[in-house]
């Protein structure tokens, strides 16, 4: 079974950005400390910004790189915020393969 998380926004959550922001690292680093993990974590929209320089969030993503986790991030989301020479995690993926991992019956859930 592949389990993927799909993270859309760099804030966790909808609602208060400001909270949204508190949340993001506790909730990454929560995730790393977890026994199971994901395979693959896609991040689109806002969220690439999470795997480039200044990231609050570094440490926990590269913790989850080091276990295994893969971190794709979007092209056309990365070329939009013009981060392609600051990301420091993940690779980047195009929208083929996050469109199959997005139709993965056996296990996406998006935050």
């Amino acid at each position: 079974m592949t389990r993927v998380i799909v993270v859309n926004s760099e804030f966790f959550g909808s609602g208060s950005d400001e909270l949204g922001r508190k949340l993001t690292g506790p909730f990454l680093r929560e995730l790393w400390a977890q026994a199971s993990k994901p395979e693959k974590m896609v991040f689109y929209n806002s969220a690439v910004k999470l795997l480039a320089e200044g990231s609050p969030c570094l440490d926990a993503l590269d913790g989850l790189s080091q276990a295994g986790v893969e971190l794709l991030a979007c092209g056309t989301c990365v070329t939009f915020f013009d981060l392609k020479e600051k990301m420091r995690m993940g690779r980047i993926s195009d929208m083929q393969e996050i469109a199959s991992l997005l139709v993965n019956p056996d296990g996406t859930v998006t935050i």
